[in-house]
Formats: C-alpha cells, structure tokens, sequence
C-alpha cells in the first residue's frame, strides 16, 4: 500500500483501508487520547478553508504522521456536518479540492487513474504520460470554467476522448473532488459522539460567524438593494448561492458597485461566497477594474445593450421595458429617487395640520 498517497487523497479506498490496518476506527478517533493530534488537524483543516480558501499541505517522512493526516480527513467532515452552514459546507469542499488539484499536478500516472476512478471520472493515461479524459465527463467538469481555454474549440478531442495536460486534467479533478463533497455532507453523527465534538463544533462556528461577518454579501453602505435592477439582483444571487460568476458578470458587478461609491473592501464582500473565492486574485481584478493599480478612473458599467449581448439581462420588469431605459444605473437612479418622492410626499402629508371639520373648540358661551 501507498501510505503516502492514502495520506495526501484522504478520500479514496486505500485511505480507509490504511486507516483499518492501523485499528483506527471512528471511536477512537473521536475518543482515544493518541488521535488528539488528528482532532487537532481536522479542525485545522476546517479552519484553513474559512481563512485562506485551501486546507494546507506538507510532506509527511513517517506512516505516523501520514495516519494522522488520514484520520484528520473524517473528523474535518464531521465537525463541518455537525455545524451544518451551507457556507461552511461549500468553503470546506472548495478548500479540500484545490489541496487535492495542487498536489496532482506533480502525480505519477497510477495515481491520476486511482484518483479520476475514485472520483467517478473516465480517463486513460499513457507510457508516454497523455492524459484523456471522456467527452461526457469533460462537459461536466468543465461546464462552470468560464475561461475561453475551456471550450470545446479549444480542446484535442479525438474518438469521444478529450486530450489534456496534467494541469489542466487535476482542475478538472478539483471541481469533481468539490462536488462528490459537497454531495456527501452533511453526515450523520451518532448521537454518543456528538458531546465528544461540541468543543471543535463550537470553535469552528465561532470563526464562521466572523467569516460572515467579514465576507458577507450584504452590499454595504453605498448600495441599496431595493433599487438594483433585475440584472444585477441575478448576478448577486449567483454569488450568494455560491455559483461562479463568468467574467462579464463579475465586471459588470464590480464597475455597477464601484460607480454607486463602494470601496475595495465593500465590492470584496460581495465576490467572497463564490465557490472558488480566493481575495487575493480577486482584490487583483477589482483594483485592475477600478482603476486603483492604473491610477485612472478605472472602467465604466455596462450599458443595458452590451449585458444583452453578454447574455445578462435577466428577467427585465416593466422599468427596464421603457424605451428610454439604457443603462442599469439609469434603473438605480430613477429607483432612488422615486423612492426619495414617495418619502417626501409622506413626510408632507404628516406634517399637514389635522382637518378643521369636527376638530374646531366650541367657544364658551
């Protein structure tokens, strides 16, 4: 048995195999003083993926060392389904699968077949180290990669397989890693281990309040949701429902949210639930869009013709039909300030004095 591959793609059968030869079972990882440093680094595990969106990995030299990293894979899985956060789930899932892509890329070719068949995903390699992958499974995978190197035109495909470099073929495994996760959980946890994990429960839901906190979508001072015009309500939903944004959308949100006077930490907030949220990569696309690493004055929205043209003009209402309706910020000014009508308006009527009728003293007689 490999112990060094059980212990880098916890996931798989030899994982657990490697686990049982060692009597580690699910009671003594979560009772046994001697797996308190898998307990440890299952909670670590959980912690990365709020705090830097990937669970962290080192080389282990012993099997020692490599069992505890096994075992830390379990416990992580059941502190996430014990908290049961969507969020959480989703941030858990992404991070354990960018671990897994980013130690794929140097594999040998055994491990990418005991990995893609794993993970349920037809593939072959070569001698000579050529990657192919099914044309079904390739649609699949590569669906929610925006990027232009991803589409079909682009691809070697010959005889219903789709040809692919090793770095290419272990993104594709990070987004099957993700989903066979993020389909597994929430696990159930016996009821007599539960106390065992309350402590570990209660850290990790602390942080991911914070998380919140800190990343939540809400739109910030500056924005007011009631006002945003169809398009730009779909594209935030996308993000909080954790879906990625094509590259016109996250343009169009990030310029619409920088013209209404949000700041960098504002529009950071509202990326930060998409599943493959990294803030250093997208702080570097908000800074380029708005013009903060030019020095200029960065792009402008969109106007209502070219998020047709991108596909995004979504579910248009009776205001977006206006003839003269061209531009989403137009649909956020006229929003605002009809608002800011029907505000003064009442605050008219509430400062009228009361009606003379039936209200007037009677003189004393």
């Amino acid at each position: 048995m490999d112990t060094g591959r059980a212990a880098k793609f916890p996931f798989l059968k030899e994982s657990a195999e490697f686990a049982e030869q060692n009597n580690a079972d699910l009671e003594a990882l979560i009772t046994s003083p001697s797996f308190e440093p898998a307990r440890e680094r299952g909670v670590a595990r959980v912690m990365d993926a709020l705090e830097n969106s990937e669970v962290t990995y080192k080389p282990l030299m012993n099997d020692y060392d490599r069992l505890i990293e096994v075992m830390s894979y379990p416990y992580a899985r059941m502190i996430v389904s014990m908290v049961g956060d969507r969020f959480l789930t989703k941030r858990y899932a992404l991070a354990e699968a960018v671990r897994m892509n980013k130690i794929l890329t140097g594999e040998d070719r055994e491990t990418l077949l005991v990995v893609s068949e794993e993970l349920g995903v037809t593939s072959t390699v070569d001698a000579d180290g050529i990657i192919r992958m099914g044309f079904p499974d390739y649609l699949r995978l590569a669906n929610r990669l925006k990027s232009v190197d991803w589409k079909l035109i682009n691809c070697d495909i010959h005889s219903g397989l789709v040809y692919l470099p090793q770095e290419k073929f272990s993104r594709l495994m990070q987004n099957a890693l993700q989903d066979k996760i993020e389909s597994e959980l929430p696990l159930m946890t016996p009821e007599e281990y539960r106390r065992y994990l309350r402590g570990a429960v209660d850290k990790v839901s602390m942080a991911l309040e914070e998380a919140k906190a800190r990343y939540s979508p809400t739109g910030g001072e500056g924005m007011k949701n009631e006002f945003l015009p169809p398009c730009l309500v779909h594209i935030l939903d996308m993000s909080r429902r954790g879906m990625n944004l094509p590259h016109s959308a996250r343009f169009a949100l990030v310029t619409f949210l920088h013209a209404l006077g949000l700041d960098y930490d504002g529009i950071i907030r509202v990326f930060s639930e998409s599943p493959d949220f990294n803030e250093e990569i997208a702080g570097y696309q908000i800074k380029h869009i708005t013009g903060e690493l030019s020095g200029t004055e960065g792009y402008s929205p969109p106007e209502c013709k070219t998020m047709k043209t991108n596909g995004l003009c979504h579910n248009p209402d009776t205001l977006c039909q206006q003839e003269w309706m061209n531009h989403p910020l137009s649909y956020y000014r006229v929003k605002m300030r009809d608002a800011e009508k029907r505000s003064g308006q009442a605050a008219q009527q509430q400062a009228q004095p009361q009606g003379q009728s039936g209200n007037r003293p009677k003189n004393d007689q």
